[in-house]
Order: C-alpha cells, then structure tokens, then sequence
C-alpha cells in the first residue's frame, strides 16, 4: 500500500471519528487501558482526545480539544487542558479552559480565556478573561475581568472587573468595578467602584465611588463617594461625599455635600453649603454648617450659619437670624443664640 493511500486511509479514519452522532458513543482510541490518544467521542481518556463535540464524555485527564460546545444535559469531567476551535466546554472543568467561548455546565477551577464569551452554571474559582462577558449561576472566586459585563447569580469573593457593568445577587468581598455601573443584592466589602453608579441592596463596608451616585439598601461604613448624590436606607457612617446632596436616617462622621443634606439623626460633623435639615423628632449631636439649619428636632451642639433653626437648642447657633423655639425668652436672636 503507497504512502498516499495510506494517509487518505488515516485522514478518513479521523474524520468518520469526528463527525457528530446522535447514536452511542464512538470513536477510536489508540491507548493501552485509558492512557493514550482518542478520536472522536471517546468516553474515558488519560491523554489527547480530539472531538467534534461531546455528547458521551466521562472524563478527560489531559488535553481534550473540541470543535463545538457539549450538547445539551452531556455530562463530563475534564481535568487539565480544555481547547475549544472554537468553543469548549463540559459538566465540569479544572485546569485551563481556552477558546472563543468556554461553556461549563456546573462548577470551573482554574484559568478560563475566552475573546468572546465565558460563562458556568455554578462556582466559578480561579482566573476567567473574557473579551465580552463572564456570567456564573453561583460563584465567583478569584479573578475575573468581562470586557463588556459580568454578573453572577451568588456571591463575588475577588476580582470582578466588567467594562460596562458587574453585577451579582449576593454578597461581594474584594474589589469590584463596572465601567458604567456596578450593582450586588447583598453586601459590598472592600472597594466598588461604579463610573456612573454604585448600588448595594444590603451594607457596604469599605470604599464605595460612585461617578454619579451611590445607592445603598442597609447602610455604609468607611468612604462613601458619589459623583451627584449618595443615599441609604441605613446608617452612613465615616467619610461620606456627594457633589450634590446626602441622604440617610441616620449620618454618623464626616458627611460633605456640595449643596444640602439631610437626616433623622447626625452625629459628628455635616458641611452642606445650601441647606441641611433635621427630619421632625430627630437629632443634631456635632457641628453643621450650612446657610440654612433645619433642625425640627434636639441640637446638641453647633450650628453655624445665614439661618438656623432649630425646635430644641442644647447648644450654640451662630448667623445672621438663629431661632430655638424651646427657649423661655429671647427666641430669636441675630448673630448668635445658646441655651443649654
């Protein structure tokens, strides 16, 4: 037999291995027990597997290099290297997982790169790169950086990097950020980072930017920083930045808005040029400055302002008109007023 008609014999071979099959499992391994090479659709295989897309794999212990993603409920293991031309993907990947898009149906280990897509549907661990987007149905841990998004159904315990947005519907420890936006349902600890927003349904705990604002469900504690504005349904506490305005129940800290503020309660200091109002019953325990005080509650403390109002003075006001209606007489006073 010529060379020639050997090689169109092997290519023949290679192909007829290749070709998709919605029968059983087929292929040919040339390996002694499972170590060895496998064309096509080989189940087990401690080697090189080449295939045009799973549907019987088992389990790869090696290399597996793939044409298409796994059809629907295929269930496999591969451990090592998963090589798509162009897509990839199993039941479950360790190792590193590099194509045009990479698809695993449960859990990732390892480093996944992926110019178009990457996406798990449970814990994602490691390393994944995707020039468009990475989406996970349960975790992420590790590194993970989306060109255009990324978003998770559980928690984010890393790196998470989207060009546009991340997101994710648990808790997020370590650094997040989104070119446009970044949101988590649960808590927010470490540093976030939003070019236009940031939103957290639970607490943040560190530093949170927003470029146009920062929204937070539970509170938040360390620098809270929004382009416009930065409101919570909680407690702000520590260094709080907002070019526009700051809302809160409950302001504890050092709270800087470019024109007013309000709360229930303030404790520490408030600098708002235009106004800063004191919600009917709160509290006023540290500094404001503002040209108009508002306080329809207790003032412990001072006010310095052009107008300061307040229900119940324990402190000092000082402005052009200061008015503390729980005074005996000399209610209204300019310049400065004090009852103790």
């Amino acid at each position: 037999m010529t060379s020639a008609r050997v090689r169109r014999c092997l290519l023949a071979l290679l192909a007829a291995a290749l070709l998709p099959s919605a029968g059983v499992a087929q292929g040919v391994k040339i390996a002694v027990g499972d170590v060895g090479l496998g064309i096509g659709d080989v189940p087990r295989l401690d080697g090189l597997r080449l295939n045009f897309r799973d549907r019987h794999l088992e389990r790869v212990r090696g290399v597996n290099v793939t044409l298409w993603e796994p059809y629907e409920g295929a269930r496999g293991e591969v451990q090592g290297l998963a090589v798509g031309l162009p897509l990839t993907g199993a039941r479950t990947v360790e190792g590193l997982a590099v194509g045009a898009a990479v698809a695993v149906e449960d859990r990732f280990t390892g480093i996944g790169l992926a110019p178009l897509g990457f996406g798990a549907g449970e814990r994602v661990r490691g390393i994944a790169l995707a020039g468009l987007g990475i989406g996970g149905g349960g975790d992420l841990e590790g590194v993970m950086v989306g060109g255009i998004g990324l978003g998770v159904g559980g928690d984010i315990r890393g790196v998470a990097i989207g060009g546009v947005g991340a997101g994710g519907g648990g808790d997020l420890t370590g650094l997040g950020v989104g070119g446009v936006g970044l949101g988590m349902g649960g808590d927010l600890t470490g540093v976030a980072i939003g070019g236009i927003g940031v939103g957290a349904g639970g607490r943040v705990r560190g530093l949170a930017v927003g470029g146009v604002g920062v929204g937070v469900g539970g509170g938040a504690t360390g620098v809270t920083v929004g382009g416009v504005g930065v409101g919570s349904g909680g407690e702000l506490r520590g260094l709080t930045l907002a070019g526009v305005g700051v809302g809160a129940p409950r302001l504890t800290g050092l709270t800087v808005s470019g024109i007013g503020a309000g709360a229930e309660e303030a404790r520490g200091v408030v600098v708002a040029p235009a106004f800063f109002r004191i919600e009917e019953g709160g509290s006023l325990s540290g500094v404001s400055i503002s040209a108009f005080n508002d306080i329809q509650g207790r003032q412990r403390g001072l006010t310095i302002g052009l107008l300061n109002i307040t229900e119940e003075l324990h402190g000092v006001q000082v402005g052009l008109l200061n008015i503390a209606w729980n005074k005996p007489s000399w209610r209204v006073l300019p310049l400065v007023n004090y009852h103790r």
